[in-house]
């Protein structure tokens, strides 16, 4: 089971609104099937596909407007809807639909609105089908732990496998920081890597799996922390061309990855940029920066990008249909669903308290999880300890315009020899 680690994280805010989200929730509670849940109800779902079937509200706290993963969060949302929108044409889940459209928020990525959307949706939910970025969960995980709720993370934090009621999927920033530096290190021989990120539970995470990845293979580290903005990167421009690294790996947002590859390229560097998952986006092959890009960057990642050949990637299209601009926004959007899906057809067909405790046990109980191939089954494991059950393997891909999302695969799911041996005892960030 994982180890909780309150201590470290926000005060929770004073109770807010909770109980059942209206009198068809039903009563009583234990392992006989009445649900006392909040956020189900006999009622059918808005709009049913299956009018028999009653409803389980889940909610959604995404960047949807103007924060900076907002090109990742509108596509991860549309992807979770279509992966419901699936899940209740082929019957739903133990006599219930699932509802990911009622309750959807925008957290402007501050931690401070994403506290006070929950409080709003809190009452009326399940589960969180979504929680977006990880210093806006880490402000809600003080409540979440006092709800007993269970939420899928859009993010990739290494803290996440230290906490029983996050719901993460593929592997970690901290892994993809070691397997980035060993894979460089395999392939030509590097001997200094330089991690340019924002500072903390994202960026801060893949430089410390950097770092370690250059401290076992004696090679330079350097880390430099930048903040959001085109206007901020004059200084991590400059001391990339200062350093003249063999690898950069990028922990930062789609537009700052642009502005550093393009001006450092622009003024002669001719390193490897390697970025975590969510410095990517195809719409940067329509800036001045997509030459350089080409040249000179490579994306990591958790599962292949959007047009891999797996039964998952190819049932997310189709759910999807046609869309504007393929992006693996939705990639991940699809992919995340899977943990929840499991757990709540689990909870619903098991011997569990029909109430969020319940839930909670659920997916503690869960040791497989079927990604329909987007990921291996034993990256759902979370019936043990946190350094037994991190997903250690990531992909690489390369920038290629003919690609569905502007990236292809290079190197499918590798565990690198640093990740292989290191033991995880909290998340690398607090390290």
């Amino acid at each position: 089971m994982k180890l909780r680690r309150t201590g470290v994280l926000l005060a929770a805010l004073a109770l807010v609104a909770t109980g059942c989200r209206d009198s068809d929730d039903g009563g009583g509670g234990g392992g006989d099937g009445e649900i006392s849940a909040p956020g189900v109800t006999e009622e059918a779902c808005p709009d049913a596909v299956n009018e028999d079937n009653g409803c389980i509200y889940l909610g959604t706290i995404s960047d949807l407007t103007q924060g900076p993963f907002a090109p990742l969060g509108v596509p991860i949302t549309e992807a979770q809807e279509a992966f419901w929108a699936r899940v209740n044409e082929e019957g739903g889940i133990g006599g219930y639909d699932i509802n990911v459209t009622e309750y959807v928020r925008d957290n402007l990525y501050n931690p401070q609105t994403h506290k006070q959307v929950y409080g709003e949706i809190e009452g009326d939910v399940l589960a969180l089908a979504q929680t977006l970025g990880s210093p806006t969960t880490l402000a809600i995980l003080p409540d979440m732990e006092r709800d007993e709720m269970v939420g899928a993370p859009a993010s990739w934090t290494s803290l996440w496998a230290f906490e029983d009621a996050i719901l993460e999927s593929g592997t970690n920033y901290c892994v993809e920081g070691m397997n980035a530096v060993d894979y460089m290190v395999a392939e030509k021989d590097i001997s200094s890597v330089m991690a340019v990120h924002y500072p903390g539970d994202y960026g801060g995470d893949g430089a410390a799996g950097a770092e370690i990845a250059a401290e076992a293979n004696g090679i330079d580290f350097t880390g430099v922390e930048t903040a959001p903005g085109q206007e901020e990167q004059a200084g991590a421009i400059s001391a990339i061309l200062d350093a003249k690294p063999d690898l950069v790996i990028l922990g930062t947002a789609p537009t700052e990855t642009a502005v550093i590859v393009g001006q450092t390229a622009a003024q002669g560097f001719t390193g490897q940029f390697i970025g975590l998952g969510p410095t990517w986006n195809p719409a940067l092959l329509a800036t001045p920066a997509a030459p350089a890009l080409e040249a000179l960057y490579m994306q990591s990642g958790y599962w292949g990008p959007y047009g891999s050949d797996t039964p998952g990637h190819e049932a997310m299209r189709e759910a999807l249909g046609e869309v504007e601009q393929p992006n693996d926004g939705y990639t991940a959007g699809w992919a995340w669903s899977y943990p929840l899906k499991a757990a709540l057809e689990e909870w619903l067909a098991g011997d569990y308290d029909k109430d969020r405790a319940g839930l909670l046990e659920a997916v503690q109980s869960l040791e497989t999880i079927d990604y329909e191939g987007m990921l291996p089954e034993e990256a759902g494991n979370r019936s043990g300890e946190p350094d037994d059950n991190i997903f250690r393997a990531s992909v690489l891909s390369k920038v290629d315009k003919a690609a569905p999302s502007g990236v292809s695969l290079v190197q499918d799911f590798t565990v690198g020899p640093t990740a292989e041996e290191h033991t995880f005892e909290g998340a690398c960030f607090e390290g």
